[in-house]
């Protein structure tokens, strides 16, 4: 038999006068208490037509009024005078000045189609969600609250969907494993989009869930209805809608196996009213095993014989090695040292093999630097890993090409090439490797690399010098980040001319790079940062580097970094400007225009949020000022007033 439960309520009744009305709390349940004729009394706060909260009412002629709709009901008995409905009274007693609502016990919790769904997700690995909690997603929040309570979960709210989706982007590109972004109906889901993209098309697993409306008004053009199946169908690989009778365990595990096999999107969204039905006698919890297999595919035999022998023939290969290259790299710098042949890596790729590794030769394309076009022109065969060849990369197709890549659609994608490997890339180095036992004809090219190296690097300490009085320049910026920025931090980059200098100039140890690679999303930088930070939490630095209209984006996400203390490091390059965009306008024979950009001081702003925040104007202050954010404990934010045509 349940027993009635007192809370207090009010600690000092006289809080409350007479004739007026308030919402309280007592345990979970939310109560009108109203002062009326001398006595406090209290109704269930919603109102039965549409839920409108009676405590924020008023007491009209002895009524009380709900704000929403106008209904009335007696402000002790809840009974709506002349008709048959009203609000549930409770009792109400009086002690030393405190006023007590009692409440009967509440009931154990009763499992929901959203509990066995969320322990389903935890149970296949996924342990991190970034989101908004809203009015059409509750019940979805509530099963979530349940698993963080229990240590199995870690939830962060965000200040935009839009940041929640970069951080499940971002930390998917450092770990290979899906993070969730969550929002509401509506304009909470479609703020996720652009995130959701950039998980896509740079092939990294990503469960998106949102709430939805009723399912009863859904066609009606209720508030904040958007069909969010047809809305995310071009994005999401795996995209359903979550009903009273569907199979939910498995709804989960599909939406979870889609994202980890084929490396994509997959979105859930849950009707209001389905979030909180009870779990199906019948149902119970899933996880991978059993449900998926191991990755370490072996390539065709006819395929791998024809790459040993295109490779035993060549004198100066070069490997090329992309980011879906990133965890078979011991492998490959295995391969690469016994034929004694330069590394190049794409933008995407960059830092996969230290910069001060005897065979490096940096990063290929638009960001890239001189020893690695010069030693990809003198190649006679191109050994291609985990990369495609879209026009950014700068992979020329007129040399012989090996190209090796998990995903069979991404071989010869853009053009033919001369063998197409599909086959786990770490297995498929290994098995050319020993299969080229004795039979490797290739020039080692150390000697070549490091002179061209020490040319680059002439090179970079003259353009060092440049100065035209208009701020600082943003080599001077990755100068020092060369000598400060931990060895072991991961480093999360924007897009524009901050970024293409990025690629040119800051020299890899072991960092990890992420960005928004074919995608290219200005504001990328920061919420990625903080993805990263929840996957490795303080067993490595985090940081961050933008421009000043990248960081604009996303700039409120600095209190979330606050609120749950991420000590993430973020450089801020300020030119005023997208300054990419003028140069291009420039390079198309157009006048700039549009592009200057009116900015508040950022280091102050990090401060008046509860960070640090540094700004730099000289030079000679920049090295200096970067130590002190690298070594505060908490965020902080380095402000840099850089020349935009220095890049």
């Amino acid at each position: 038999m349940k027993n009635l439960v007192w809370y207090k309520v009010l600690k000092n009744k006289s809080a409350l006068p007479e004739g007026r009305i308030m919402t309280v709390s007592a345990g979970t349940k939310q109560i009108a208490l109203s002062h009326f004729e001398g006595k406090f009394c209290a109704l269930d706060n919603h109102c039965p037509h549409q839920g409108g909260p009676l405590g924020e009412g008023s007491i009209e002629n002895g009524i009380l009024r709900c704000p929403w709709h106008g209904w009335d009901y007696h402000p002790c008995t809840g009974k709506a005078p002349g008709f048959d409905d009203g609000v549930e009274p409770y009792p109400v007693k009086e002690e030393n000045g405190n006023v007590f609502v009692g409440i009967m016990e509440e009931e154990p919790h009763q499992e929901t189609i959203s509990d066995v769904m969320m322990e389903t997700m935890v149970n296949w690995g996924v342990d991190t969600v970034f989101g908004i909690v809203g009015h059409s997603n509750l019940g979805l929040a509530e099963a979530m609250r349940r698993l963080e309570e229990k240590g199995k979960l870690q939830y962060f709210g965000v200040r935009h969907e839009g940041a929640a989706a970069f951080a499940a982007s971002g930390y998917a590109k450092l770990t290979g494993k899906p993070a969730v972004c969550f929002g509401i109906a509506g304009p909470g889901a479609t703020n996720m989009f652009t995130g959701m993209w950039d998980a896509k098309v740079d092939r990294v697993p990503l469960l998106a869930l949102t709430g939805q409306v009723n399912t009863q008004v859904v066609g009606t053009g209720a508030f904040q209805e958007v069909d969010l199946v047809k809305a995310f169908q071009t994005v999401a690989e795996y995209n359903h809608a979550v009903q009273q009778h569907s199979r939910h365990t498995e709804l989960m595990t599909g939406a979870l196996k889609h994202a980890i096999v084929k490396r994509d999107v997959s979105h859930l969204t849950f009707p209001d009213e389905v979030q909180i039905l009870p779990k199906p006698a019948d149902e119970t919890q899933d996880n991978p095993e059993g449900r998926i297999s191991p990755f370490t595919i072996s390539p065709p035999k006819e395929m791998l014989d024809k790459a040993v022998e295109m490779i035993s023939n060549a004198r100066r290969p070069v490997i090329i090695v992309g980011h879906g290259a990133r965890y078979s790299m011991d492998e490959i710098v295995k391969m690469a040292e016994k034929m004694h042949s330069p590394v190049i890596t794409t933008f995407k790729g960059k830092g996969l093999i230290p910069d001060n590794h005897p065979l490096a030769c940096g990063v290929l394309g638009r960001s890239g630097t001189p020893v690695a076009s010069w030693f990809m022109n003198e190649s006679d065969l191109l050994i291609v890993f985990g990369a495609s060849f879209s026009n950014h990369t700068g992979i020329t197709p007129k040399k012989p090409i090996i190209q090796v890549d998990f995903d069979p659609m991404a071989l010869s994608k853009f053009h033919k090439v001369d063998v197409a490997l599909w086959g786990e890339i770490g297995v498929s180095c290994k098995l050319m490797r020993e299969k080229l036992q004795g039979k490797i004809k290739t020039l080692d090219q150390s000697r070549e690399i490091a002179a061209r190296r020490k040319i680059w690097k002439a090179e970079k300490e003259n353009r060092l010098k440049d100065d035209r009085g208009k701020g600082i320049s943003s080599i001077a910026v990755f100068d020092a980040m060369n000598r400060i920025t931990p060895y072991n931090a991961v480093i999360a980059v924007d897009v524009g001319n901050n970024t293409y200098s990025f690629g040119r100039y800051f020299e890899c140890k072991h960092q990890s790079i992420l960005m928004s690679g074919y995608l290219g999303s200005i504001g990328f930088a920061l919420p990625a940062a903080m993805g990263a930070w929840a996957a490795v939490k303080n067993t490595r630095p985090v940081w961050s580097l933008s421009g000043d209209g990248g960081l604009g984006q996303y700039l409120a996400e600095i209190t979330t970094l606050v609120k749950y203390n991420m000590p993430i490091k973020h450089i801020l390059i300020n030119n005023s400007e997208l300054g990419k965009i003028s140069k291009e306008q420039r390079a198309s024979e157009y006048e700039v225009w549009k592009t200057s950009l009116h900015n508040p001081n950022f280091a102050e702003f990090a401060n008046n949020c509860g960070a640090l925040g540094i700004r730099v104007e000289k030079r000679e202050s920049l090295e200096a000022a970067m130590y002190k954010i690298s070594e505060h404990n908490g965020p902080a934010l380095l402000e840099v007033i850089c020349d935009v045509n220095l890049i």
